[in-house]
């Protein structure tokens, strides 16, 4: 039993019994960079905010270099309590901790490959904000990110990783960094919210956390429950196809990330003490010129139901959201008609363990093909904050007891 519940195994369905007693509280989807989008940084620092779920002590940091064709030399490395709101980087005076890397302060994260922190001896509240800072000394190719963070992040020139609040250039995305895990109760399980930009939150408030993830976690921490919630959400990402490759060979929509069905392993399964996944995704799989049938990303969903079962996890289905007005090539009959028909089937078929009914929570009622204008950030397919709340709060939290 204990061998079955170590650290990074996902699906443990009595986690009372999962030695040590590690979870996951934030993470981050990574991707490959397009060719046109490659960068390099040398002699620099890279600060980056997470806003955690769930608290603990000892946090550990997950870095990835898993799109990256070179490895990345880490010159330092530390992590802080965040001081401020909004845009600020900087961290809480006397709570700054240097990460090591099996006792050192430098490390190398490999080609194709992550680097994990040891523990570092910090306490983390609830819905805390964290500031890493990542100290790449020789000409490092930023191979490996998350394409929206919503999130200001800076990076600085030299090693600033044991500063206070050093000043730097912003940036909107996340690099190398996939996750973070605390010590935390026994009883405490992860979530992940598993899809696309709706997830990703797009066109929510930057730097306010309004993301319908975010407010999950919230509730979830305002009811007393031990569960985290993680973000795995890419803009643009499709269940069934996606580009692959490592930056450099993965194509110009490289952003948009592997097919939720290649992913799911990586930006679900190597999270630590994940119980329940929330799956919102499918609908770019209708919008794209080369659309999938209601059929198609049916049988697709079913295969990543398979996937969960098999480690464990209780897999929970969202309706897709009404599009009407978006896009004329997106917004058309047809798609509107495969939206309809996916929709009955997790309503109605059971294969899912539970179901979050994400359209009627936002659906105008009366045009269900179109999102409540309250709701709407005025593209007519992406929620505003109202929306993202409504979201957050279509899931019952029931399930997670």
């Amino acid at each position: 039993m204990v061998l079955a519940a170590t650290p990074g195994t996902a699906g443990q369905r009595h986690p009372t019994v999962r030695v040590p007693a590690r979870a996951a509280t934030w993470s981050a989807p990574v991707t490959a960079q397009s060719e046109k989008q490659r960068y390099s940084l040398e002699d620099q620092t890279v600060r980056q905010v997470v806003h955690t779920s769930v608290g603990g002590d000892q946090p550990q940091v997950r870095f990835s270099n898993e799109f990256g064709s070179t490895p990345v030399r880490v010159g330092a490395a530390s992590l802080g309590l965040r001081d401020g709101t909004g845009t600020s980087c900087a961290i809480v005076p006397g709570t700054g901790q240097r990460l090591t890397f099996a006792g050192r302060a430098e490390a190398v994260i490999p080609a194709g490959g992550t680097l994990l922190s040891d523990a570092a001896p910090l306490i983390v509240p609830p819905g805390a904000d964290l500031v890493i800072s990542l100290y790449l000394p020789e000409r490092t190719e930023i191979g490996t990110i998350t394409p929206r963070s919503f999130q200001t992040n800076t990076v600085v020139p030299g090693d600033v990783t044991a500063e206070v609040n050093p000043v730097g250039k912003p940036f909107g995305t996340y690099l190398f960094l996939t996750g973070v895990s605390v010590r935390a109760r026994r009883t405490t399980t992860a979530i992940v919210a598993f899809g696309d930009s709706i997830t990703r939150g797009v066109s929510t408030v930057e730097n306010a956390n309004h993301r319908w993830p975010d407010l999950l976690a919230g509730r979830l921490r305002a009811g007393g429950a031990d569960r985290a919630v993680l973000n795995a959400g890419i803009s643009g990402n499709r269940l069934l196809a996606g580009p692959f490759g490592r930056t450099g060979r993965a194509g110009a929509n490289a952003w948009s990330g592997e097919a939720g069905l290649r992913r799911f392993d990586r930006d679900v399964l190597a999270h630590p003490a994940v119980s329940h996944v929330i799956v919102l995704l499918g609908v770019n799989d209708f919008g794209h010129a080369t659309s999938a049938t209601a059929a198609d990303l049916i049988a697709g969903h079913r295969k990543l139901i398979a996937k969960g079962r098999e480690a464990g996890l209780t897999m929970i289905g969202g309706t897709l959201l009404p599009f009407g007005g978006y896009r004329p090539a997106f917004d058309t009959p047809d798609k509107r008609a495969k939206r309809e028909a996916f929709n009955a089937w997790v309503r109605g078929s059971g294969e899912y363990d539970a179901v979050a009914d994400f359209d009627a929570a936002v659906r105008d009622p009366a045009a269900r093909h179109r999102m409540l204008a309250a709701y709407d950030s005025g593209d007519h397919l992406h929620p505003n904050d109202a929306g993202m709340e409504a979201l957050a709060n279509a899931v019952d939290l029931d399930l997670f007891e």
